[in-house]
């Protein structure tokens, strides 16, 4: 007889400046049966360290903090150096745990600047207690926390700074069929996939089919990223119309 499949348990790191902060979040969190609190942290650098050793599923990481603030600790955790040789539970496994963020402020440099760097979204502290778990649980399982309003909020922010250039990003694009193509435009004009499925006349759940394609063709962690990569490819244009 077959035991039935526990739920793996999400491993949580928590890394902000305020102890009370801390012990209220790590409070909340390890009542749930589905989430371990693996250790806290006071800064950055701290819990870069925290996070090798501890080895998170998701890393909750307030944006402004002494020593190391978020932004460099999640680029720190998220594009870690080859040779610093502490990745992973297994020699030469690099551990890139997933990065929601912190914040005081609904949208912020730090914080754009962390989604650009790969972080999978933020979270406003004073957010009901319901909205940190459900956020734990979603970054967890490869989700971005990124709302049609914050992503319209994230173009705004496009249109005044304009699109950082890269190599080429345009080239990628081929990759995609015509139809992918249309609705990664569509995610980068901030339109849920309810809308999307309304605009073209899809199920939802072929919407979600074809995003996870666009996700995986292009190389991209979530949704986050899908709307950086559309700007930055020159695909979508800030101030172009809806």
């Amino acid at each position: 007889m077959t035991s039935p499949v526990t739920p793996a348990t999400i491993r949580v790191l928590i890394v902000d400046d305020q102890a009370m902060v801390r012990a209220g979040f790590a409070a909340l969190l390890a009542a749930q049966s589905d989430i371990d609190v693996v250790g806290e942290a006071p800064d950055g650098r701290q819990g870069v360290e925290a996070s090798r050793s501890t080895h998170p599923d998701v890393v909750l990481m307030d944006v402004r903090m002494p020593e190391m603030d978020g932004l460099a600790a999640a680029r720190a955790l998220l594009d870690p150096s080859p040779a610093s040789g502490r990745g992973g539970p297994r020699p030469g496994v690099v551990h890139r745990p997933k990065v929601l963020m912190l914040t005081t402020f609904d949208v912020d440099d730090y914080v754009y600047e962390a989604l650009r760097a790969g972080a999978s979204g933020f979270l406003l502290k004073d957010a009901p207690p319901a909205d940190l778990i459900a956020a734990v649980r979603v970054v967890a399982s490869g989700d971005a926390l990124l709302a049609p309003s914050v992503t319209r909020r994230l173009i705004a922010d496009f249109a005044q700074r304009g699109p950082v250039p890269r190599k080429d990003p345009s080239l990628r694009l081929n990759g995609l069929t015509p139809r992918e193509t249309e609705v990664l435009e569509l995610i980068a004009r901030g339109l849920s996939n309810q809308e999307i499925a309304g605009r073209l006349v899809l199920a939802e759940q072929t919407v979600k089919t074809h995003i996870g394609r666009v996700l995986a063709k292009l190389d991209l962690r979530d949704r986050a990223q899908a709307v950086i990569f559309a700007y930055e490819s020159g695909l979508v244009a800030p101030g172009d119309a809806g």
